[in-house]
């Protein structure tokens, strides 16, 4: 028994719903909103949007354009460039619209163009990048091998499940469903579901069809 819960049991009642004020009022102070220092910081940050707290890893917000509404969850990291500071050579680099719900630990690291539509959510722990090494020279480490860029785009009303990478170049249309753990390159129509790695289509809503779902 640890000597927390050795503790007498009303001292210990008391210490507990001090710690859990304690938390809800650094949720409370720590979340970023368009009217924060911080917040002010963004080259857009709509009204009602917020970043909870505990923030990930946040720099070059001069580049990062969030629509209003939308609820960036706790832990997640959105970042321009490889550092702070960098200047970048389009602007926004990472744009997410409006009345959209980034899951927990979640990362979307940009480097030229991620664009997330409006009403999008995502699970927990979802990867986007529109970066990714080379590997052109099989004597050089990949690492030092120069990165390549390709532009990201999710339609809008998308869903994303949880643990999804969505890899350089990738194209998702509207009202798409990656499921959970799908690694994600390439385009993906409208009204389909798409899952695995790599990810393929299984299920497509065509109009005057229905719903079809693509053989093994």
């Amino acid at each position: 028994m640890t000597w927390a819960r050795r503790l007498p049991r009303p001292l210990r009642h008391r210490l507990g719903a001090l710690l859990r004020w304690g938390r809800a009022a650094a949720l409370d102070l720590g979340t970023i909103g368009p009217g924060d220092p911080v917040g002010q910081r963004f080259g857009h940050l709509g009204e009602g949007a917020a970043l909870l707290w505990p923030q990930g890893a946040i720099y070059n917000e001069r580049y990062l354009s969030i629509g209003a509404g939308t609820m960036v969850g706790p832990n997640v990291c959105l970042t321009a460039g490889m550092g702070p500071t960098q200047d970048m050579v389009t602007n926004p680099v990472v744009k997410i619209g409006e009345r959209c719900l980034i899951g927990r630990g979640s990362h979307i690291i940009g480097h030229w163009s991620i664009e997330l539509g409006d009403d999008i959510q995502t699970g927990p722990y979802v990867y986007i990048t529109d970066q990714n090494h080379v590997y052109e020279d099989p004597t050089v480490p990949i690492g030092q091998q120069w990165p390549v860029e390709a532009a990201v785009k999710i339609g809008s009303g998308s869903w994303l499940g949880a643990n999804v990478v969505i890899l350089p170049g990738t194209q998702i249309g509207e009202h798409c469903v990656v499921a959970a753990g799908a690694v994600v390159r390439g385009e993906v129509p409208p009204y389909s579901v798409v899952a695995g790695v790599p990810a393929r289509v299984v299920r497509r809503y065509v109009d005057d069809e229905g719903w079809i779902s693509t053989p093994h």
